[in-house]
């Protein structure tokens, strides 16, 4: 039997409970992880609720998408992984068919990279989904490159440190954004080139002011809602608005049309349309990777909870105070 987190409703974090079950074997095209650490993320507070982009289908349902630990069996069919192995789990499955909040799981083998030599169990449940999705939004997709800006909001979030590290190594400017000036040390010690306080500042005086009068040319938005208005403002010329989240809960308006309609892409992600994709997820791998050997790239860890107290890590990650990763720990 293994410890594993489920709940049987939709609700708060209250509605979450340890409970024993039974995991078995891997099937085909499956691995059995030994789980010695968990990467909290936005998506389970979102699908604990039922404000995710995907409804949870049956109950008991289960939580998590990204972790790390050892192989410990392989199913039919998988090559590459054998027991003993040090992985970790990325984002690449539905929560409704998988879950990794548990002392062992079964997994897609796709979902399963090598954790680099170096790396422990805390910081490889720390590093993937943030890097994956900063690298493969501006990156793979957007064609990031030396000498653009980005601008960052929620900036302070393990996706938004990762982007502001992703910037700088390919020589792009990070401009990260915050709500009040209780983060912004915290961002310019991660490298953000500016930080804007957005309860104090006018984020369309500053981004012009800050380019020299031409704008962004990518806006990297995890918040969504009426806000989009302005950051669309902010995006120079054949630039930009990446929306790879909708924080605010809010309606979102199309920024094109309010606007008259100006030279103005926008485009939503998500992680998965990386780690779906063999091809980018092997890219991807190898930038991170390569990030993580030269310390252009580390884990950001907020705080660390024990299984046990998953309830409270959802509370404190809902409390919106944390500054990059939440992870639980299973030993």
């Amino acid at each position: 039997m293994t410890r594993t987190v489920l709940f049987h409703e939709l609700g708060g974090p209250e509605v979450l409970r340890l409970e024993d079950v039974e995991i078995g074997e891997p099937g085909p095209g499956e691995v059995r992880v030994r789980v010695d650490a968990i990467g909290l993320n936005r998506a389970e507070v979102l699908f604990r609720s039922g404000h995710y982009i995907e409804t949870v289908r049956r109950f008991p349902a289960m939580l998590g998408t990204e972790a790390a630990g050892e192989i410990e069996a392989v199913g039919e069919g998988v090559s590459g992984f054998e027991p003993g192995q040090p992985v970790s789990v990325v984002p690449a499955f539905s929560q409704n068919d998988y879950g990794v909040y548990a002392e062992r799981a079964i997994v897609p083998a796709a979902a399963v990279v090598h954790r680099p030599e170096g790396i422990d169990a805390v910081e490889g449940a720390a590093v993937w989904m943030p890097y994956l999705t900063a690298y493969g939004a501006l990156v793979e997709v957007s064609g990031m490159r030396a000498g653009d800006t980005v601008v960052l909001n929620a900036a302070s979030s393990s996706v938004g440190l990762a982007a502001i590290h992703v910037a700088n190594r390919v020589g792009a400017t990070p401009i990260a954004l915050t709500r009040t000036a209780a983060k912004k040390d915290a961002l310019l010690k991660e490298g953000a080139a500016e930080v804007i306080v957005t309860d104090e500042e006018d984020v369309v005086e500053r981004v012009p002011a800050l380019t020299g009068g031409r704008g962004a040319e990518f806006v990297f938005d995890a918040v969504a809602g009426p806000g989009v208005l302005d950051l669309a403002r902010v995006v120079a010329p054949g630039g930009t608005l990446l929306e790879y989240g909708a924080l605010s809960g809010e309606a979102t308006p199309y920024p094109g049309f309010e606007l008259g309609m100006p030279a103005l892409n926008v485009r939503t992600y998500t992680v998965y349309e990386t780690t779906t994709d063999p091809a980018r997820l092997r890219r991807a791998e190898a930038f991170v990777a390569s990030g993580l050997r030269t310390a252009a790239f580390r884990p950001v860890v907020d705080r660390t909870f024990d299984l046990a107290d998953i309830v409270e890590a959802h509370r404190h990650m809902e409390s919106n105070t944390q500054v990059g990763k939440i992870v639980i720990t299973t030993a």
